[in-house]
């Protein structure tokens, strides 16, 4: 980490949020997560898009307990379902920008870069752990309320599953969300700030990345979103 911390920024047209809904519990999901990690090698990641691998917890009952997985990460994807109007939810699962992203997984398929102006977020810490969110948007007067989310990735992660469905398979993850906070920003004059804490991951992870975004109040769909390597991680 350099004399001056952590920093990421977005540029001010709309950088997608991926979302992938995953469990170690699930037979169907090791061929998605493949695909996703793809998107390391991909030169437009951070810059057109965030990925972010959500574990879901709700597969545990099969035998298996996903170390990754999470209640709330089940419940996120509950609120997209119950937003689609959708009576379930299943893994593997994406949603691009707030929106269920049907069909077959492919990084040679990702959406075109945005043309649509959505405003600057930024994110910065001097220590990794605490982290300022800044979000300068395009038309001020039509943003209304907002609230920020901000998650700790990790990488290069790998689990011997001893049992349930993938039993005596080893299973590859990126992009995991290890742990992610939120906050209801204050606004000073047209921009709005907050803070949030990323503890540390419980778990042994040599490579890390922070994605970050920001969304209307009491809605899903992001209007921006930013995210990059942790400068002080192996890459």
């Amino acid at each position: 980490m350099g004399a001056d911390g952590f920093q990421f920024q977005s540029g001010t047209n709309h950088t997608a949020l991926i979302e992938l809904y995953t469990s170690e519990g699930c037979s169907s999901c090791p061929p998605a997560e493949e695909s996703f990690s793809q998107l390391k090698a991909q030169p437009r990641l951070w810059i057109d898009f965030v990925p972010a691998a959500f574990h879901v917890d709700y597969w545990d009952y099969l035998g298996w307990r996903d170390p990754f997985g999470a209640a709330d990460y089940s419940e996120r994807q509950r609120a997209y379902a119950a937003e689609w109007k959708s009576r379930t939810v299943y893994t593997p699962g994406f949603v691009l920008d707030g929106h269920e992203w049907r069909g077959r997984f492919s990084a040679d398929k990702l959406p075109s870069p945005s043309r649509r102006t959505a405003g600057t977020l930024m994110v910065n810490s001097e220590d990794g752990k605490r982290w300022r969110l800044h979000f300068e948007p395009t038309s001020p007067s039509a943003s209304g309320s907002v609230v920020f989310y901000a998650a700790l990735l990790g990488f290069e992660l790998s689990t011997n599953v001893k049992a349930g469905e993938n039993r005596g398979r080893k299973l590859q993850h990126d992009f995991v969300v290890l742990t992610m906070s939120k906050v209801e920003p204050s606004k000073r004059g047209e921009a709005f700030e907050g803070m949030v804490t990323l503890a540390p991951p419980r778990i042994q992870c040599e490579r890390l990345a922070i994605a970050a975004w920001v969304c209307r109040s009491g809605a899903l769909e992001p209007l921006q979103a930013v995210g990059g390597w942790r400068p002080s991680e192996k890459r």
